[in-house]
């Protein structure tokens, strides 16, 4: 997929000016913040679910610091178990080792479980080019694959579609004679006929991993729909993509993670699939692959893991900071320009790629605070999205303006008697300006801000003026 994060004010101009877009926005506004009240109910309260979030996060940072050993660990069980395990550098890399082992096994078809590290390495357009038929099988994946799109949220790629625009697209795409497609039912039971094909005919299944099982070489996937299973099971090879900061040293351990990301994911108690893949078909098996290829993707994390931003590897995709993120809701998950929208995104996106091409990202930022609280993995987002500005601050990276508009603020901040003076005069004369209308809409060098907003107009002077006021009174 390729960045464009560098673009993301024109993006999130055009998506909150879309009012084909308005609509979801009002329904994923309603609907969304409501998931972390429901997991937090279904886990009887704060108390206990603040107890096993600090859990999970003692797992996993313990994980990380101990990755080698548990990445070790985890290669010797696989291959004991008949799995291939394979590391990739980078992107490239995996794209490489995945397509020998599809050319090696002589497919021609390909079916695709959900994976944001095959979107993050661009798998799909790798296959298709080296001529392989490549076919999303998870149902959001599926339409925005058909619509020629990229996913606009980490759990429900097709997020910013309407049921309208997908019956749209069906009726274009699956050429099956005339039908209604009244409801939303009747699209999923048409999916399902449609994609039926893929799954008994491919020769290669692709599927991503929530966890891998260091004491015994298992993967562990989490979904809603199955499709992960028919993936896994029905082609003869499998090949499971995912990143080297997905280990977890004990099955206990991913469990423990799995009651999190459920609740925090969809506010379900628990997912209506978790399966946990050992290996090749074993003597006896009636079913399952004759082959099963692990592929890791470093792609950076180990440098993230060795600075001060190590905290995010710890995130457990859920997507509980989109949900609760005003920029994100307002702009969507396109705007970001990349694989990982929103909070985590913003941090995410400038280390996986370079801060120099996404700098933009760490101030898609209210400063709100919510993503950290509602984080499952307690990741300081803000702290570390704060971070990320001052680097590029510091760097030279953000635009000039920007960068001596804040460097005349910080020297007039240090300069505290200098400051009220100036900030006195602003006050005065943008009272003057918005006395009559009682609001300003329009100010040099605030174009931007006070398009969508009016100013209210401020008292005659400063609280610190009217303080002195009162003292020589």
């Amino acid at each position: 997929m390729e960045q464009q994060s560098r673009d993301f004010l024109r993006l999130a101009d055009e998506a909150i000016a879309s009012p084909e877009r308005s609509e979801n926005r009002e329904m994923l506004g309603a609907f969304m913040p409501t998931l972390r009240e429901k997991a937090v109910k279904d886990f009887g309260g704060n108390e206990d679910f603040d107890a096993l979030r600090n859990d999970v996060k003692a797992i996993r940072q313990h994980a990380l610091e101990h990755l080698g050993h548990y990445l070790e660990t985890f290669t010797r069980n696989a291959r004991e178990n008949g799995s291939s395990v394979n590391f990739a550098r980078n992107g490239d890399e995996l794209n490489e080792i995945v397509l020998d082992i599809c050319a090696r096994s002589e497919a021609s078809r390909v079916a695709k479980g959900k994976s944001m590290i095959t979107e993050e390495t661009g798998l799909n357009g790798a296959l298709e080019a080296a001529g392989f038929s490549v076919r999303e099988t998870d149902l959001g994946e599926y339409i925005i694959q058909e619509a020629g799109e990229t996913p606009s949220h980490i759990v429900g790629p097709a997020l910013h579609k309407t049921q309208s625009e997908i019956r749209e697209l069906f009726l274009e795409r699956h050429q099956l004679g005339e039908r209604d497609l009244a409801s939303a039912g009747e699209m999923v039971a048409e999916a399902r006929q449609v994609l039926r094909e893929d799954f008994l005919a491919a020769e290669v299944g692709i599927i991503g991993s929530n966890a891998l099982i260091a004491e015994n070489g298992y993967s562990m996937l989490v979904t809603n729909e199955g499709n992960g299973d028919l993936c896994a099971n029905l082609p003869p090879v499998l090949i499971i993509c995912t990143s080297i900061d997905r280990i977890l040293p004990r099955t206990d351990d991913a469990m423990a993670m799995l009651r999190l990301l459920v609740r925090s994911t969809t506010g379900q108690a628990v997912s209506c699939y978790t399966s946990f893949y050992a290996g090749p078909r074993r003597p006896g098996d009636v079913d399952g692959p004759l082959e099963t290829h692990f592929v890791l993707l470093d792609n950076k994390r180990s440098d993230i893991l060795a600075s001060d931003y190590a905290e995010m590897l710890q995130c457990i995709r859920c997507g509980a900071c989109l949900n609760h993120c005003p920029v994100y809701m307002s702009a969507g998950g396109h705007a970001y320009g990349w694989v990982y929208p929103g909070p985590m995104g913003s941090v995410l996106t400038p280390l996986l790629t370079s801060l120099e091409e996404s700098y933009l990202l760490p101030d898609a930022c209210t400063a709100c605070g919510r993503c950290e609280e509602v984080c499952p993995a307690s990741i300081p987002l803000p702290g570390l999205l704060r971070d990320l500005r001052h680097e590029a601050f510091t760097e030279g990276i953000t635009a000039t303006r920007w960068r001596l508009g804040i460097g005349l603020h910080g020297w007039l901040a240090r300069h505290p008697r200098l400051y009220q003076k100036v900030t006195g005069f602003a006050v005065s004369v943008m009272h003057r300006l918005g006395r009559r209308r009682g609001v300003i809409r329009k100010l040099p060098f605030a174009g931007g801000w006070l398009e969508a907003r009016d100013l209210p107009t401020p008292a005659a002077k400063t609280f610190q003026q009217e303080h002195q006021d009162s003292l020589e009174q």
